[in-house]
């Protein structure tokens, strides 16, 4: 561990070099956000999301998770018994015209696609999704629209207030932060009067507090994999089983095809409750006998999630006796032991257009500035990071057929990755893509986010997760030598020095990696001052002081194209993209 805690200090030495100039130190321990700040003119909306930062780390709540955990049922109870508090019943949320996806990978871009299509329509939406990439109102959208500060603010303190006035020394008086902000929605979609909600569970689904929804109108599920195995099990078919839990007696369920193990679980799940659980047919079987379908999410794994989406809404648009839901084609027969495949029908242009206009930040996404290309996805699983391996590769390619640089070009890796999640193996998966740098930085946008309660986090503290950075480069370094035993030679690092920084000594080509103390210095150094919109918020001279930092920014500043693919981590990418893209902090 000595030895561990050596090349933290390292870590945080470039840290404290890169903070030069924005702040006169950087602690070694201490929170990554400051508690409540005096109200000013104007940040109200800030001090309302302050508050709802406290709740991430609520003791209480805590000890009575861990008093519930031998049976979660009574986690439903709890997150019943506040929305009585919060002045609903669960009768009322049948109001809302729900549609219930959860899923491992995609259940995110499904329900994007989904609202996108029945908007096309006429139809007033709400949107409930987790987590937020800038701002935590992103979470709650109508009309696929953020609500507004004034709307977040008014809702939020109405519904804190709410709740401390019926308090009692039997309960916790204050959900935890994503069962406040669950609640939250459910009160803005009814008063906002939505003609649906399209509500993306957070974690599983047969304990997930969004699973108080009695009678949604339809369910789904996405693509099934491994991911928070301390809650919902170590296996696809355990996992399957949490995820089946949203199914509801007579409520249709339709399912993207899956590995036969989980499967089976979902049809036994849908079984048990007589619900009519059907399989998706794969898009090219509704784009038969018509033009292609366009997609607004680039990536070949996108295609499963619009045929979840269209079957989605099409059930949705007869369930509610809607006209135009799109001409019935054939349904195809399902040999026994299978599920029923879901009907083949036309897709409308409606909902072509639907499909085509989605938007999604931070899932394969591109943004091009001059000899920059960031590539942006939160890919955070195995399969997901195998998914997003292929869609860059894919981009690049077209990317240097549509503007060939006939000079060097420079591949950038920007990774983070929390949790309980297999690092290495993420990592793994990357490492075919060649990149020429990695670079390794906490989900932090700035040193200090203090001014920023929407990037506050209180659950870790800075040296825990630049520790995680070390331990991430460190693997990387490891996988390098395994994959190049020929190109590597022994690090030759003195004691005290930083290290830990350095992925290995030069090799043939420039190749080598970095910890920086947050997204903001990790920006600055892959960019050198050549991306147009991007401004750092202090000058480059601290972050050069290590030698792959000097000699890596002469080989940024003169690429012919530098590539940077931003993935592991949603987080991270909202962080990204709150720097890059200043106006989605608007």
């Amino acid at each position: 561990m000595s030895w561990a805690r050596s090349h933290l200090r390292a870590a945080l030495s470039l840290a404290a070099l890169s903070a030069r100039g924005a702040t006169s130190e950087v602690p070694v321990r201490r929170g990554l956000s400051a508690r409540l700040a005096p109200q000013e003119p104007g940040m109200e909306y800030q001090d309302a999301v302050r508050m709802l930062n406290t709740l991430q780390t609520n003791a209480s709540y805590l000890e009575q998770v861990k008093r519930q955990r031998s049976d979660p049922q009574k986690q439903l109870e709890a997150m019943e018994l506040f929305l009585s508090r919060s002045g609903l019943q669960v009768e009322d949320l049948d109001r809302l015209n729900i549609i219930h996806v959860t899923g491992t990978k995609g259940k995110g871009s499904t329900c994007a696609f989904t609202e996108r299509i029945l908007r096309n329509y006429g139809l007033k939406t709400g949107f409930f999704s987790s987590p937020h990439l800038v701002q935590v109102r992103e979470r709650i959208r109508i009309n696929g629209q953020p609500i507004s500060p004034e709307l977040f603010t008014r809702h939020f303190w109405c519904l804190y207030h709410r709740l401390e006035e019926t308090k009692d020394s039997s309960s916790v008086s204050m959900p935890a932060y994503f069962r406040f902000l669950t609640l939250m929605a459910f009160h803005i979609f009814l008063q906002e009067k939505v003609d649906l909600a399209v509500v993306e569970v957070g974690i599983g689904g047969a304990y997930d507090c969004t699973n108080i929804i009695r009678k949604p109108v339809v369910c789904g599920v996405s693509a099934l994999g491994i991911d928070h195995t301390s809650l919902l099990g170590d296996t696809v078919e355990k996992i399957a089983w949490q995820k089946g839990g949203i199914f509801k007696r007579g409520v249709p369920a339709f399912t993207v095809l899956q590995p036969e193990g989980p499967l089976a679980v979902l049809r036994e799940r849908a079984q048990q409750i007589s619900c009519p659980l059907y399989l998706c047919p794969p898009l090219e079987a509704l784009e038969e006998g018509g033009p292609p379908l366009a997609l607004g999410l680039e990536g070949e794994h996108q295609r499963p999630n619009a045929a979840l989406a269209l079957q989605l809404a099409h059930c949705w648009l007869q369930r509610q006796e809607r006209q135009d839901s799109g001409e019935l084609k054939m349904c195809r027969p399902s040999t026994p032991r299978q599920l029923p495949l879901a009907p083949v029908f036309q897709p409308t242009a409606h909902m072509r257009r639907g499909l085509r206009d989605t938007e999604w930040p931070g899932r394969t996404q591109v943004l091009r500035r001059g000899p920059l290309t960031w590539y942006l996805d939160g890919a955070h699983t195995t399969s997901s990071v195998q998914a997003c391996v292929r869609w860059f590769r894919q981009a690049l390619q077209v990317r240097r057929q549509e503007m060939p640089t006939g000079g060097p070009e420079v591949r950038v890796l920007l990774f983070n990755s929390t949790g309980d999640r297999d690092s290495v193996a993420l990592l793994k998966l990357l490492q075919p893509c060649q990149f020429d740098y990695a670079v390794f930085c906490p989900n932090l946008t700035e040193v200090s986010s203090s001014g920023n309660a929407d990037q506050q986090n209180f659950t870790v503290t800075l040296d825990q997760v630049l520790l995680r950075c070390l331990k991430h480069q460190q693997h990387w370094s490891c996988l390098d030598e395994e994959a190049n035993p020929d190109l590597w030679s022994p690090p030759n690092s003195q004691p005290g020095a930083p290290a830990s920084l350095l992925l290995a000594p030069h090799p043939p080509h420039p190749s080598g990696s970095l910890i920086f103390s947050c997204i903001a210095h990790a920006l600055q150094w892959i960019s050198q001052g050549r991306d147009p919109i991007f401004q750092p918020p202090s000058p480059l001279r601290g972050l050069l002081g290590h030698p792959t930092a000097s000699s890596g920014a002469s080989v940024l500043r003169e690429a012919a194209a530098v590539h940077v693919l931003v993935t592991g981590s949603l987080h991270l990418v909202g962080g990204v993209l709150k720097l890059l893209v200043p106006s989605m902090s608007q």
